[in-house]
């Protein structure tokens, strides 16, 4: 007889929510409750820096980096629509210009004029979308082993173009969830790939429908973040995993032409999550970019 796996994850995000001194939110953008995380408050000389996740991902990701950074600075980390305890709608588009246009409503409620955004994958083409379409623009992006990027100069950034990530990304079973938690970072099983593969695969293989939607509304037009970058971006900086198998490291060439003066990073030994994996190099170049832009 086959027991139900108890879901442990609900209780583990309020543990996690309690040491990092966050406090959760909601706001309603587009038809969709979207919870958040917040710590501190915004200033004129206060960062306010949002955080972004990446697909099959959720805002918890970045607790270790929100240890990391400083305790005075404003973070806004949310789960973006139709991840985490946001809410997911069948009819909606998840695009990455769609969930751009959803934050940029968010934000425009804070209107912070010292605001800094960072995304990771996902986020990170999420990220190079909402810098472009803001009111007021962020002072600096960082972008974390960014989807949307080509891996190739030279490539057509008409969609529709094709992605054979979900094999990965989307897991089936708990061999598919196993396999996706020790290939997004070194592409190797890690005793922190084991423990998420226990503790998020009851969550992540109840979203198989939402997550597989999501992911073709993303892939429709996979490179449309690269039509966004370019001269008129904010100060860039680009963080990377040389061992990363889900958006390999020849992307990094492309910001090269796209733009030079981008401030790039690539970290050896890691794989697709910095933040996760590399969270104390990772968190410090990206406030030490941030402190020079500020």
């Amino acid at each position: 007889m086959n027991l139900p796996t108890p879901n442990l994850w609900p209780a583990a995000r309020i543990g996690q929510r309690w040491l990092l001194r966050a406090h959760r939110k909601e706001a309603r953008v587009d038809g969709h409750r979207m919870v958040f995380l917040e710590r501190g408050k915004p200033g004129p000389d206060t960062p306010t820096l949002v955080l972004l996740h990446g697909f099959a991902s959720m805002k918890e990701n970045w607790a270790l980096w929100m240890q990391k950074l400083p305790a005075d600075w404003h973070l806004l980390v949310p789960d973006l629509p139709g991840f985490g305890e946001s809410q997911y709608h069948p009819e909606a588009c998840y695009s990455y210009e769609n969930q751009a246009q959803r934050l940029s409503q968010w934000l425009s409620t804070y209107a912070p004029n010292n605001l800094h955004i960072a995304g990771s994958s996902m986020g990170g083409a999420i990220a190079s979308v909402l810098a472009h379409i803001l009111e007021t623009g962020p002072r600096t992006v960082t972008l974390l082993n960014s989807a949307g990027i080509p891996e190739h100069t030279g490539a057509d950034l008409s969609p529709p173009t094709r992605s054979d990530r979900d094999s990965i990304l989307i897991p089936r079973d708990w061999a598919g969830v196993y396999r996706m938690f020790n290939s997004v970072g070194k592409g190797k099983p890690t005793l922190p790939g084991i423990a998420m593969t226990g503790l998020l695969g009851p969550d992540l293989l109840q979203r198989q429908n939402a997550l597989r939607h999501i992911f073709n509304d993303m892939v429709a037009d996979a490179l449309a973040p690269a039509r966004y970058l370019g001269n008129d971006t904010p100060p860039l900086q680009v963080q990377w995993g040389e061992k990363d198998i889900i958006t390999p490291t020849r992307c990094v060439d492309w910001f090269a032409t796209a733009t030079p003066e981008a401030e790039v990073h690539v970290f050896r030994g890691v794989g697709h999550l910095p933040m996760l994996e590399s969270p104390v190099r990772s968190a410090a170049v990206m406030e030490a970019f941030i402190r020079r832009h500020n």
